[in-house]
């Protein structure tokens, strides 16, 4: 693999908040962030204001480009949280994130109304792990001006869909995601605007997260940046047998494959070994020179 820039990415430099990216030599690093009770990583670690600012500020620190705030899980196995506690628990937060730091904030919904406040309270970017499915985001997403990540599942957060199936789930994702990018785009959503992320794990069983992983070029030849959300995520739980704490080094192997095959962000629980992970990669690939070189080495 050379490092001779990859020009299939559409509009690969973007300024994406208060910071530029050239997704054509650079990998950004996202840091994920919940103000949930039940997130399935931390279990509620980041529940409390203090302490979801004070990680987003420690992510920033070690190094994270991005910082993901979220206030409802994807889990179906939860309880519903109307509108406005959704918009009580990310909108506090992404204000002060905001006030802390110039790195991007995104916001973790599928709701147009917690999208709208989030934005208000300083995020550059919706997430949407509902693929633009809820009526009215695709609109508010194009009338902010703010980035959106279009994700693939098939029932969207806080939906239980039983044994989910594919024929070919990387052509069934790629469809899907071409879909709802034509969407957005109808919906007046910019093209430099639009990250894809094919959803691993998001009603997907082991066998599809891993296929979509070994074959995540025919995603990345969509175009568009595309964003992995592999962290500790129960189909690197179940290849190598390692509980939910133990998958750092799962993680990150399969980080650097996606990352090979075309993925240019990142959305990881542990921030300062991706980065350290990520930068070497960039060098190897003649993105960037040594940080230190001892030029005295014979």
């Amino acid at each position: 693999m050379s490092g001779e820039p990859n020009s299939g990415i559409i509009s690969p430099v973007r300024r994406i908040g208060r910071r530029e990216f050239d997704f054509d030599r650079q990998v950004a690093i996202m840091a994920i962030v919940n103000r949930t009770p039940n997130s399935f990583h931390d279990q509620g670690l980041t529940y409390e204001l203090d302490q979801a600012v004070a990680a987003a500020t420690r992510a920033v620190a070690d190094g994270a480009d991005w910082v993901d705030i979220g206030g409802f899980a994807f889990s179906a196995a939860q309880a519903g949280i109307g509108v406005s506690e959704e918009i009580d628990r990310v909108a506090p937060a992404i204000a002060r994130v905001r006030a802390a730091t110039d790195a991007v904030i995104s916001v973790d919904t599928h709701r147009p109304e917690v999208a709208r406040a989030a934005v208000e309270a300083g995020a550059d970017v919706i997430n949407d792990t509902n693929g633009l499915r809820e009526p009215g985001m695709a609109e508010v997403a194009a009338a902010l001006g703010v980035g959106v990540i279009v994700t693939h599942s098939l029932g969207g957060p806080g939906r239980r869909v039983f044994r989910p199936s594919y024929g070919d789930v990387v052509s069934e994702v790629a469809g899907f995601l071409r879909e709802r990018v034509a969407y957005a785009l109808a919906a007046g959503v910019a093209p430099d605007k639009i990250i894809i992320d094919p959803g691993h794990d998001l009603n997907k069983n082991t066998f599809h997260s891993l296929e979509l992983t070994r074959r995540l070029e025919e995603i990345t030849a969509i175009g568009y940046p595309t964003l992995v959300a592999l962290s500790n995520k129960d189909f690197i739980g179940e290849t190598i047998d390692r509980p939910q704490g133990e998958r750092k080094e799962g993680t990150i192997a399969v980080n650097v494959v996606s990352v090979l095959k075309g993925a240019r962000i990142l959305r990881v629980h542990d921030v300062a070994a991706t980065v350290a992970s990520v930068r070497m990669i960039e060098a190897v690939l003649g993105w960037r020179g040594p940080v230190s070189p001892n030029h005295n080495l014979a």
